[in-house]
């Protein structure tokens, strides 16, 4: 197959952004080691992972729930996970009855509990529906995590751990809360192969 004469510089310039971004996530390992350890107090109980964002961050929101409910890498048993994005009927009922800005807070006060974990994805932390999410969960008693980026915006108020990437490029961003989610799934995945032969 021909290949292109030259690349556009602005694709190399995106590449040198990404690794720009890639490489000062070290520092934010730790706290997805938090996360995941999180998740795994709340699946050695009755918790459920309640998941939910806007457009891509609902996408990656559907693709953490995907992998704990399937698998990661490891055969072991589903763990409870639901994106609120997922149910449209419910969805488009609140949007149409109450307002967007309810879509997900309705459904957190629906169904969230103490024990379980409701994590929220935006590149800006400033959707209305988002925050309104995790304040609902909180007033339920559930452990709330924000994907974020930038200064993570109104929702890390509402957010008892962050993963905010030190970002303020939308892409940047969403392609480091893939990298996030899978290594968290890589933690919840080895627990729970262990968990079964222990």
């Amino acid at each position: 197959m021909p290949q292109p004469d030259h690349v556009p510089t602005w694709m190399t310039s995106q590449l040198a952004e990404h690794r720009e971004v890639a490489a000062s996530m070290t520092d934010l390992l730790p706290a997805a080691v938090a996360v995941a350890e999180r998740l795994i107090e709340a699946y050695r109980g009755t918790g459920v992972l309640y998941t939910l964002g806007n457009g891509g961050s609902a996408a990656d929101a559907q693709h953490l729930s995907g992998e704990l409910i399937g698998h990661y890498r490891r055969d072991r048993r589903p763990l409870p996970a639901v994106t609120l994005t997922t149910d449209a009927t419910v969805s488009t009922c609140i949007a149409n009855d109450y307002s967007f800005d309810e879509v997900f807070s309705r459904q957190v006060r629906a169904l969230a509990r103490p024990g379980d974990v409701v994590a929220a994805f935006t590149t800006s932390g400033r959707s209305a529906n988002v925050v309104e999410a995790l304040r609902a969960a909180q007033a339920n008693g559930a452990t709330t995590v924000l994907f974020g980026g930038g200064d993570g915006g109104p929702a890390a108020s509402y957010a008892d751990l962050t993963l905010i990437v030190p970002s303020d490029q939308t892409p940047r961003i969403q392609e480091m809360h893939t990298f996030l989610l899978h290594v968290i799934s890589e933690m919840l995945d080895a627990w729970a192969e262990q968990e079964a032969t222990a």
